[in-house]
């Protein structure tokens, strides 16, 4: 029994039973079946106090619960709480979740593509979206009073990364803001940028994933651990480095009977070898493997979408069935039901069949190339454990709730849009993080496919990295541009660049090379005292030796320069049947030109003519060999000794001709010494620098000094640190203000064209405020010239399309096809502006590299968008493009979304605003109208 409270007791309990149930926490945990975990305790109370949040934690573990709390919090408050996300399909689930839980009447969906309940206290968008209404200063900014940023870590994005930098920087200090990031190394520096520019932020790291993650490797049958546990350390497996040692020692199939061995021996061995060998098991033998280990769902991720279909085709051909005949019944029922919007006739061009039977046996692709609702369905019958194995393109790691048992990586190695390129820490993290459903599995299990060449180290070096750093990707464009200056002048815009993360980074590192200059100085003072001299100014001395010294390189440079050019020359004058002297290298001696490899090779595409390297001539040597020669193998010019003719029946493929043809080679110029190259008087000696030089170098006090080379040993140590120290100044002032400078260039190429005038955005100015997209300023100038002017609806569509389209791989090649008439004269005005452009952004010193420049327009989508807009049927149009129905809807969504911005900023006395309105329902039709929401 205990003992009973005294009434004080009793009174103080009641009181904090009363304080805690005061808070807006205790009731918004009562919403959840299952404990906060400590982490999101934390961050709910930090946010309750007034303080802003970052929760940086792995993928999986729920930090979403304290962007749920914002919301619970500006409900019971009276407030808004805007939900930002990076893509629309992220926002449309997180739309559905919180319209589950709070009702539709309380939450609003905003994407580009949909406004639904735009009044609603909770909004989610994209976080494109809220930074329009920031620079917009939309009236659906009063009564907020909390932001989400969800995967606020995509900030590091180089297209779209500035969106999130600009929306921390610009929203109003009564906004607090909860940051949800994935695990990042420098989580603490970002919440001190966050600190600095929004005031008091909480930084809450959680390193625990609430599911255990175990690393295997397949390799043929066999399914092996990473990891061996060793006490309290973990080690590569030994089982893995023994099969990598054996696969890179393996011999040839003959190495054996090479050695002599037995060949009943050497076949036997040969045997045991083929039964033990390890291999890349099929995609659905690896299906069939994780299924009967009990580690299904699972998500491959195979870095193509062509992979990701072809890999589900795969298993259909193989017979793998995945779901019961009740199974199959549910998965018929949720498509039908999903898809009868649908014309029949887009059906079997969209594979709808196909793609459905996948999914009656459990088996599914995601990538971006599909239809949108097909992949939403995808992921809803994933969900429901209706579709067991998925193959997906990394894109599903950016957020979708879409979590499984499993995850397999089939290679270690995508393209990153320039070259292939081992995936990075960060990248596997996000990758294996899909694996573990919290409160269903008890373990995740991350599955790397055997591939030959596999280094186990360096694996375990991924799986062990667990965080990556958070690098800033920010940089001024021209629309950021005229939108500050319109709301703070030029003045205050170019410190609120100042306070952007990229900058904050910037300066940080200037603190670590400060340092280091400083350093430099102390060991700088310490020389300067060592090479002292009682005769004069010894440090001005060593200069003037040094000086001596750079200028005799740089003229010895320069005549290596000249003889190269020489004898660059002379290799373009040969012709076939010249006989020369190769004066170094391996081939030295006589050879007969038998190609020339001059410059006339270049358009004819043989392989003699380097672009690099220049003419390569291929010559037969006196030794019989025939040969491909390089600019190296002639450091000064050669010239012709003779001409000899070569027969039409000579074969450099055949011993016999080359035989006889090197006999009369040697015969005809087996007299010829050597070329002797006279050597070249050093043009030091005439060199009027050099003379001055050295003549006060002579006259210099400290040249008497019998302690002279000591001094200048020291002198010299002396000079090469201040070479470095003066390189590290200029990286100093080379991150110094850089956002600052660009922002200044970009203002002075906008006042060129008379976008801005001092503090004031003129009425140009104000049409390219409403513009955005990475050719916002060709989009605006082709307004001012009226280019689009007079087009109809599809043939605007067409030429809007340049804007946003980028094909996939790069192509040079004028497209195909493009739309006749007045369009085509467009695209050509278009693209004529562009040149201006790019000419005026070079004079301004505005590059590529900064990220403020336009690219090109790319009319390889017009042609499609064009005819889809003029009413032609989904067959015909993919046909003619050949395209994935998925990229062909993103594209034409991303049109839709330019002609809205053109519908508002386009004078209305034209004829742009009006038709941008009617393209827009003319192609928002068929699949491209087919949105969900939720």
């Amino acid at each position: 029994m205990t003992e009973e409270l005294s009434p004080a007791e009793r009174y103080a309990a009641a009181r904090r039973r009363a304080a805690a149930e005061a808070t807006a926490l205790a009731p918004f945990r009562d919403l959840y079946d299952f404990e906060l975990d400590a982490f999101q305790l934390e961050a709910c109370e930090a946010l309750e106090a007034g303080s802003g949040v970052l929760v940086a934690a792995p993928t999986g573990s729920g930090k979403t619960i304290v962007g749920e709390f914002a919301v619970h919090l500006a409900l019971a408050q009276g407030r808004k709480c805007f939900y930002t996300t990076p893509i629309k399909a992220l926002s449309n689930q997180k739309y559905a979740d919180l319209a589950a839980r709070y009702g539709a009447d309380k939450v609003g969906l905003l994407t580009g593509d949909n406004s639904v309940n735009s009044g609603a206290p909770v909004i989610v968008m994209t976080t494109e979206v809220l930074r329009n209404m920031l620079y917009a200063g939309s009236r659906a900014l009063l009564g907020l009073g909390y932001v989400v940023m969800d995967e606020v870590h995509y900030l590091s994005d180089r297209f779209r990364g500035a969106v999130w930098e600009e929306v921390i920087i610009h929203l109003p200090a009564s906004v607090a803001l909860v940051s949800l990031s994935a695990t990042v190394s420098n989580a603490e520096e970002f919440g001190d940028w966050l600190d600095t520019v929004r005031g008091d932020t909480r930084v809450i790291v959680s390193e625990h994933r609430p599911v255990p993650l175990w690393q295997h490797v397949l390799a043929g049958r066999q399914m092996y651990d990473l990891f061996e546990e060793k006490g309290d350390k973990k080690e590569v497996n030994p089982d893995l480095v023994r099969i990598a040692r054996m696969e890179n020692s393996r011999p040839d199939s003959n190495g054996d009977r090479r050695r002599g061995r037995p060949k009943r021996e050497a076949d036997r061995e040969r045997e045991r070898r083929r039964r033990s060998r390890i291999w890349t098991p099929s995609r659905p033998e690896v299906i069939d493997r994780l299924d009967a280990e009990g580690l299904l769902p699972a998500i491959t991720f195979i870095f193509s979408r062509a992979g990701c279909e072809t890999a589900v085709q795969q298993c259909l051909y193989s017979g793998l069935r995945l779901n019961s005949t009740d199974e199959r019944s549910r998965v018929r029922e949720i498509v039908e039901a999903r898809t009868t919007d649908i014309p029949d006739e887009d059906l079997h061009v969209l594979g709808y069949f196909e793609w459905l039977e996948g999914l009656e046996r459990g088996v599914a692709a995601h990538h971006a190339g599909m239809l949108p609702t097909f992949k939403e369905i995808v992921e809803e019958l994933f969900v429901r454990g209706l579709v067991k194995a998925v193959f997906a393109t990394e894109t599903l790691a950016l957020g979708i709730n879409m979590p499984a048992r499993s995850v397999v990586l089939e290679k270690l190695v995508k393209w990153n849009g320039e070259q292939h390129a081992d995936i990075t820490p960060g990248e596997f993290t996000q990758l294996t993080g899909r694996a573990g459903r919290r409160g269903i599995d008890i373990e995740g299990h991350a599955v790397v496919l055997w591939q030959r060449g596999m280094d186990p180290g360096a694996l375990a070096g991924l799986a062990g990295a667990r965080t990556y750093p958070l690098r800033s990707s920010f940089k001024p464009s021209y629309n950021m541009a005229v939108n500050l200056v319109a709301q703070f002048g030029r003045h205050r815009s170019r410190e609120l660049l100042e306070t952007s993360f990229a900058q904050f980074q910037a300066d940080r590192a200037v603190v670590g090379i400060s340092r280091q200059v400083q350093r430099n100085e102390e060991g700088m003072e310490g020389y300067r005292e060592s090479m002292h001299c009682e005769l004069g100014d010894f440090q001005e001395y060593a200069q003037l030796r040094r000086d001596l010294k750079d200028r005799e390189t740089e003229l010895a440079r320069q005549g290596a320069a000249q003889r190269r050019a020489a004898a660059g020359v002379a290799l373009e004058k040969l012709k076939s049947g010249d006989v020369i002297h190769v004066p170094t290298g391996k081939f030295a001696g006589l050879a007969l030109v038998l190609d020339p490899g001059t410059t006339s090779g270049r358009s004819s595409g043989r392989r003699g003519y380097d672009q690099h390297d220049g003419p390569r001539p291929l010559v037969l040597t006196a030794q019989r060999q025939v040969k491909r020669l390089a600019s190296i193998d002639f450091p000064v010019p050669v010239e012709p000794l003779e001409r000899m003719r070569i027969p039409k029946s000579f074969n450099p493929r055949s011993p016999q001709s080359r035989r006889d043809l090197a006999s009369a080679l040697r015969t005809k110029a087996g007299h010829h010494e050597p070329q002797r190259h006279r050597k070249q008087r050093s043009t030091a000696v005439d060199d009027a620098d050099i003379s001055r030089l050295r003549a006060q170098i002579r006259s210099h006090p400290c040249h008497g000094c019998d302690q002279r080379e000591d001094h200048a040993r020291w002198a010299e140590r002396y000079l090469r640190l201040a070479r470095d120290t003066r390189q590290l100044e200029r990286r100093i002032e080379g991150r110094t203000n850089t956002i600052a400078r660009t922002f200044d260039r970009v203002y002075a190429l906008l006042s060129d064209l008379d976008y801005l005038q001092g503090d004031e955005v003129t009425e140009d100015g104000r049409r390219l405020a409403r513009l955005y997209g990475e050719l916002d300023l060709l989009a605006s100038e082709c307004l001012r010239e009226g280019v689009w002017e007079g087009l109809t609806p599809a043939e605007l569509a067409g030429c809007v399309s340049a804007l946003v389209y980028e094909a996939r791989a790069s192509d040079d090649a004028v497209p195909d096809r493009l739309p006749g008439g007045r369009a085509k004269h467009a695209l050509g005005e278009m693209v004529r502006i562009w040149g201006r452009l790019d000419a005026l952004e070079e004079e301004h010193r505005i590059t590529a590299a900064e990220g403020v420049g336009q690219r090109e327009p790319d009319l390889g989508f017009a042609w499609a968008a064009y005819h889809w807009t003029q009413g032609h049927g989904l067959d015909a149009v993919l046909r003619d493009v050949d395209m994935p129905a998925g990229d062909f809807v993103r594209w034409c969504k991303q049109v839709i979304d330019v002609l809205g911005q053109l519908s508002s900023a386009a004078p209305l006395e034209g004829t742009v605003a009006k038709n941008a309105r009617r393209a827009i329902d003319e192609m928002r039709r068929g699949v491209v109208a087919y949105t969900s929401v939720g």
